[in-house]
């Protein structure tokens, strides 16, 4: 139901803050004329990221101010009176649309001033590990990847292996890879934790029910800027890579393990037969796991706007379960219940990805107005 109350923060929210959004907007646009500007390429890239991120809000602004100009004609005039009845009836039509559209577009607002991930558009690096139940869980870490490359492919994103350790029966004890796509942490940070698996293992012959995990790890992929490793702190090492079972499939040392004396943090890549491929892999890899670290200590640190977020991004929170009996997925931190369980292995996975982002909106937005 329609109400012309408005609560001082979204007076706030839909004109001082909006207000300056525009007058941003504007001032970057005049920028796009000046041949200068043009040249400057990273001047350039770093205007139109900013424009793009704008571009929504603006656009939604100016719906609600159309619709704001809509609602007051109508109301002057009702408020002259002297119509027909016919008219009247339009008038008051015009009136109820318009209502309905300031309320809609206020909503879309709210949604679009929350403060925006800033990692969401970057590129991920996921690492998938086999954690309760031996090979079976190292099969399912199989069929995890299998699902995210082919959730990739719908969306157009590269896969690009980075290291993986094979077990004889295909599975992998762990395998990490990188996403590479528009928007790819945006959709795959939720992604983060313990993955529970319920099925009749290929190895089972009383056709027991067996429960396994796998641990999932998702980290948006760092830039040489934020991360400033010193080469000092460094060891690295150089080894024939191998496959499953043990058996060489290189006869030189192209794997690579690099060790952050800091940290303790270790990190190998194996996939490539160039050495140097591969130490550029896993300097990518430590640069993005002391990232993570980094925003770790950020986000302890604001423990309410923790509690806001569905899932903590922790990989010991169980936040998911597949059951293959029943053909159930079930994500546990928002109820949500699908009896589709092939279909999402497959890669159809945007209802599930879909319903936590909505549910990450509603807590925040929650958050930003009891705050």
């Amino acid at each position: 139901k329609y109400s012309e109350k408005r609560t001082l923060k979204d007076v706030v929210i839909l004109f001082d803050k909006l207000e300056v959004f525009k007058k941003r907007y504007d001032e970057l646009n005049g920028l796009l004329y000046d041949p200068e500007f043009v040249t400057d390429q990273e001047k350039y890239r770093s205007v139109m990221k900013e424009l793009k991120g704008l571009t929504p809000i603006v656009e939604k602004y100016e719906e609600y101010k159309n619709a704001k100009k809509a609602e007051n004609e109508a109301k002057q005039l009702l408020a002259d009176g002297g119509l027909d009845r016919d008219f009247r009836e339009l008038v008051e039509t015009e009136l109820n649309d318009a209502r309905e559209k300031i309320e809609k577009c206020s909503n879309e607002l709210k949604i679009l001033l929350l403060p925006k991930d800033p990692n969401d558009d970057r590129n991920v690096i996921v690492e998938i590990r086999g954690g309760a139940g031996g090979e079976e869980a190292a099969l399912f870490s199989g069929v995890l990847f299998r699902m995210y490359s082919m959730y990739a492919e719908t969306k157009g994103w590269k896969t690009e292996i980075i290291n993986a350790s094979e077990t004889e029966l295909g599975g992998y004890k762990e395998i990490s890879f990188i996403i590479s796509g528009e928007g790819a942490y945006s959709k795959l940070k939720y992604e983060s934790g313990v993955h529970r698996v319920q099925r009749v293992p290929e190895t089972e012959a009383q056709g027991r029910i067996h429960t396994s995990t796998v641990t999932v790890a998702v980290l948006p992929e760092a830039e040489d800027v934020e991360v400033e490793i010193n080469p000092s702190d460094l060891q690295i090492d150089t080894y024939r890579a191998s496959g499953a079972g043990g058996q060489h499939i290189n006869k030189t040392e192209s794997a690579i393990r690099i060790t952050h004396l800091p940290t303790g943090l270790v990190v190998e890549c194996q996939d490539e037969r160039s050495q140097y491929k591969n130490k550029d892999k896993a300097m990518k890899v430590l640069k993005s796991r002391l990232l993570e670290a980094k925003m770790k200590e950020q986000t302890d640190a604001m423990a309410q706007e923790r509690r806001t977020q569905v899932g903590t991004g922790d990989r010991s929170e169980r936040i998911r379960t597949y059951n293959y009996p029943q053909g159930r997925m079930t994500d546990h931190r928002i109820g949500l219940t699908l009896y589709r369980l092939e279909d999402i292995l497959n890669g159809n996975i945007d209802e599930v990805i879909d319903a936590l982002i909505t549910a990450d909106r509603a807590a925040k937005l929650e958050s930003a107005i009891e705050g």
